[in-house]
């Protein structure tokens, strides 16, 4: 992967090939931004540039100098004194990656089929990750340790992690990809060069959304505005566009109908709700708070503070006016609150007719 293939992050790239023309190249760099930023991009970019980008094995993502280091799962088929390592999933993370280095911590579970457990990095990575940078590298060159999610290493693995670092390989580079530094050994944070990746510019967004998923001109726009610097939040509204204008017409109808005060027709509502799964719902009560939100800050007519698509905006032009200062933190209550009764498996029934019947309550605040 090449650093044109990175979606916007131009500063981040200047400063890590100034790094490299300067000969001020760390041993140790840590990534840290929000998601959907390009973290892993830029790493994996900055990882072959390092290794030779014209190489074919680079190109492929198999460089023999080139060791990932991922969150993993203990399989039911695993040995009882096995430890997981990366390498027990090298295959789902070397297709995974290959389909594109944007993506979230929840689709990589999926991909290895973790459905409820929590992935961590084990001790028995950290054993693996020394043996392997303690070769000397295949071509003479670098070699390039790319650790995605270090904060979820336990406490054994970030300890051993820490020794390798304070006393690296020769020509070894580290790049730990990071969302939640707070959550690393304060004494590995201090030992790393930090490089805050920013979120992507919405024109970044916006050329990309054309040059690499043929969308229109103002599709991408409004995308690219919904998707507030996420590279993963703009396919995730090209790929659940459809679920939206449902969620959407959900929503304007539970507006209308609390407003006139139909009681009758918002049990019909509640019902239609309820024959959802679980997991649906909670994403219809998400979409729910977004739509407030931007309601909301559609009275302060700052076109540059709302993120809608032309449908939501069409709406809002006569509801905003609804959602006010009086009212607009009781509704964020109130749809938290079902949000949490849902999860705890409430009667779904009973949580959207409770919470559309003192939404007719809430909406005549003023």
């Amino acid at each position: 992967m090449k650093f044109d293939e990175v979606i916007g992050q131009k500063e981040a790239k200047e400063r890590l090939l100034q790094l490299v023309r300067e000969e001020r190249l760390p041993h140790a760099m840590m990534f840290c931004g929000p998601t959907g930023s390009g973290k892993l991009a830029l790493a994996v970019a900055f990882a072959s540039y390092l290794l030779g980008d014209d190489n074919a094995m680079v190109k492929k993502l198999e460089h023999p100098d080139l060791h990932f280091t991922y969150p993993t799962i203990k399989l039911p088929s695993m040995g009882a004194e096995h430890k997981p390592v990366s390498d027990d999933f090298a295959k789902q993370w070397h297709e995974l990656l290959m389909q594109g280095p944007y993506f979230s911590i929840d689709q990589w579970l999926q991909a290895i089929g973790a459905e409820n457990q929590q992935a961590i990095i084990t001790a028995g990575e950290s054993d693996d990750l020394v043996r392997k940078l303690s070769l000397k590298s295949s071509q003479g060159g670098y070699k390039v340790s790319i650790i995605w999610l270090p904060e979820r290493m336990n406490l054994e693995c970030a300890n051993k992690l820490l020794k390798l670092i304070e006393e690296p390989p020769q020509q070894t580079v580290f790049i730990l990809v990071c969302e939640e530094p707070d959550r690393l050994l304060e004494t590995i944070r201090s030992r790393v060069q930090r490089i805050d990746i920013k979120k992507i510019d919405d024109e970044d967004v916006r050329q990309a959304l054309i040059a690499q998923r043929g969308v229109s001109e103002e599709a991408a726009l409004r995308i690219a505005r919904l998707a507030n610097g996420s590279w993963l939040k703009a396919l995730e509204e090209l790929q659940v566009g459809s679920e939206n204008e449902q969620f959407l017409d959900l929503f304007i109808a539970l507006m209308r109908l609390a407003y006139q005060r139909k009681v009758k027709d918002l049990r019909r509502w509640s019902e239609t709700m309820a024959g959802f799964g679980r997991e649906k719902q909670k994403r219809f009560l998400t979409f729910f708070l977004r739509m407030i939100r931007e309601n909301f800050m559609y009275n302060f007519q700052a076109q540059e503070l709302n993120y809608m698509t032309q449908q939501e905006e069409d709406f809002a032009k006569n509801f905003a006016r609804f959602v006010n200062e009086a009212n607009v933190l009781p509704i964020y209550d109130l749809a938290n609150l079902a949000i949490r009764d849902i999860g705890q498996n409430a009667n779904a029934k009973i949580v959207f007719f409770d919470f559309a019947l003192k939404m007719i309550v809430l909406l005549i605040q003023k």
